[in-house]
This record gives structure tokens, C-alpha cells and sequence, in this order.
């Protein structure tokens, strides 16, 4: 299965465009934003977990990235509120659930070969730092080799230099809406933007909260291996 997996092809999903397609577990549904391979795929999507529903204990031999959109999402290791990001490295198991149900994003196959750290991050407790522009915060989750992962907050009515991105660059908006030069994105739009793309992004009276991840793009993946022409 190939979905959205050319990545010099610039990709958005608006949330009036949402299709969730029932996994092949009960009570899990996905929204596939881009998928290389069949049930076990370098995969970014929307899980959503219906109250009481969970999988048996598995192994992620790519690894495993989640950010928790709503609800709280559980494993024998805890449990995590809306609003937190996890990183479970190539090799890691567990055995997910959700009690009360939840949505989260999760990204599969997307770790280099030797990114093993093991991250659990509480946003809603996290100290926010200083952006490069009047307006914006940024809140580091996760970096390696060149891949960075962030939450960027923006004020309303921020505006952003224009600027490009060698590695391609990877948005979901949280809260808010997020604009720039090639249109508007109101929360739950993903975008993705190829290498060497470029915009001015800016915000409106709404501001806006984005997970952004950059320089994944031929940075050599385990998951790249999945990629094919067809």
C-alpha cells in the first residue's frame, strides 16, 4: 500500500477530508496521512481508540512516535494525557490501550538505526522557549542528526520570514489556524512540504499551536525501505 508516499509531492489533508478506516482490531480506527507498506508500514496516521479498546503486546522494530491529540492513551508503562509525546525506539514492546478512549498521531518506521533513545515528554508541563520571530515559542521535543521535532506556538497576527527547508518539513496543526503564502490550515490540517520547499507562514487574530517535524526527508530512515514507485 502506497498513500501519499512520494515524497517530493507536497501534501495537505484538511480535516473535512478525514476518512477513518477501521484497523484490523476492534475499536481502532486510522486516518492515513501517508503509508509505505501493508499492516506493517513506514506510516504517519490519526489512531483513534474507542473507550476500552487496546492491542496485544507488540514489538516496534522501526519504533514508534506518538503525540496524544485527546483523551489518554495507556500502556503497562503508564498512562498519558492529551498533550504528550512519546518516543519508543526500534526493539521496544508494550501493550497499548485506552480506558476512556483517545486520539492520537502516531509515526511508524521513522527512526534512524541508531536513534534508541526513549522519550516521554508531559507538554502541558514543559518550560517553552524563545522562536526566531516576535510572536513565536517553541517547545523541543525530540532531535537527532539533523531530524528535529517541536511543538511552535504562534501569538495572533505573527508573521515568519520567508525560508526554506533542505530537509522537508512536516506539519500538524493543534489549535488555532496556521496560513501561509499557499493557503490556510484551520486545527487537524496536515501538511507536508518537500525538500527545498519554501513559505512565509504567518497567523491571524486565531494564532495558532503546530507539531512540526524537519529534516526527515532523505535523511535515511529505517522505513525507507518500504518506499516503492508504485
Amino acid at each position: 500500500m502506497q498513500i501519499n508516499s512520494d515524497f517530493s509531492q507536497r501534501v495537505v489533508i484538511r480535516p473535512a477530508e478525514y476518512e477513518y478506516i477501521p484497523s484490523p482490531l476492534k475499536g481502532v480506527s486510522r486516518m492515513m496521512f501517508d503509508r509505505a507498506g501493508e499492516e506493517v508500514a513506514r506510516a504517519t496516521s490519526i489512531v483513534r481508540y474507542e473507550p476500552g479498546a487496546g492491542y496485544s503486546g507488540h514489538t516496534h522494530d522501526g519504533g514508534e512516535e506518538i503525540y496524544v491529540l485527546s483523551g489518554t492513551f495507556s500502556d503497562e508503562h503508564g498512562d498519558y494525557p492529551a498533550g504528550t509525546y512519546l518516543r519508543n525506539p526500534p526493539g521496544s514492546s508494550h501493550t497499548p490501550f485506552s480506558a476512556g478512549g483517545c486520539s492520537i498521531l502516531v509515526k511508524l518506521w521513522q527512526f534512524a538505526y541508531n536513534d534508541l533513545e526513549q522519550l516521554t515528554i508531559n507538554t502541558q508541563q514543559s518550560e517553552w522557549l524563545p522562536g526566531q520571530a516576535e510572536g513565536v515559542s517553541v517547545l523541543p521535543l525530540h532531535e537527532h542528526n539533523g531530524v528535529s521535532t517541536a511543538l511552535v506556538k504562534w501569538a495572533p497576527h505573527t508573521r515568519f520570514g520567508g525560508h526554506v527547508h533542505p530537509g522537508g518539513e512536516e506539519i500538524l496543526v493543534l489549535e488555532g489556524v496556521f496560513n501561509d503564502e499557499h493557503g490556510s490550515y484551520p486545527a487537524g490540517s496536515w501538511i507536508r512540504n518537500p525538500r527545498y520547499s519554501q513559505h512565509t507562514p504567518f497567523t491571524g487574530e486565531e494564532g495558532a499551536l503546530i507539531y512540526v517535524k524537519v529534516g526527515y526527508m532523505g535523511a535515511n530512515l529505517l522505513g525507507d525501505k518500504f518506499i516503492t514507485d508504485s
